[in-house]
């Protein structure tokens, strides 16, 4: 009797090990397949941040050539609008610190250009043409301090 509970013991301990080494093997598949994806997926995590970004200052760039254009044309009204999301876009930006899409030294040279905003605004509301003066002059300056100061 004792030989049949010996006999027991090491076909239990054979199947113990041998589910053991299915299991690790088994983990070590699953992990050879994650890790990959979790690479993939961060390296598209961060290209997504960076096309955000770019975003970002390609809308802000795009509402103050609008608001030019606009105020060029004549239709002062529309290029208030532009002005305004575009001083508030900058605003967002600027206040959001290091977490935001511009750089230090680009925050800093964006200091200047809320200068113009009360002057632009008020302009564009009593349809001045000379508002699309200052909206051009306004446009490089932003242009120069994007390019010049480590932006895309």
């Amino acid at each position: 009797m004792s030989m049949d509970v010996e006999s027991r013991r090491a076909k239990s301990n054979t199947v113990a090990r041998r589910f053991g080494v299915y299991a690790g093997v088994l983990l070590l598949v699953f992990l050879l397949g994650l890790v990959p994806m979790w690479l993939k997926a961060r390296t598209s995590a961060n290209s997504l941040i960076e096309a955000e970004h770019q975003l970002t200052l390609a809308r802000m760039q795009n509402d103050l050539s609008s608001a030019a254009i606009d105020a060029r044309r004549g239709d002062y009204e529309p290029a208030r609008q532009a002005a305004s999301q575009f001083f508030t876009s900058l605003s967002a930006e600027v206040d959001k610190g290091d977490a935001s899409t511009l750089t230090r030294a680009q925050r800093e040279g964006a200091g200047p250009l809320f200068t113009r905003r009360d002057e632009i605004i008020t302009l564009l509301a009593r349809s001045d043409p000379a508002s699309a003066d200052r909206l051009s002059d306004l446009y490089v300056a932003y242009r120069k301090v994007i390019n010049e100061r480590g932006g895309s």
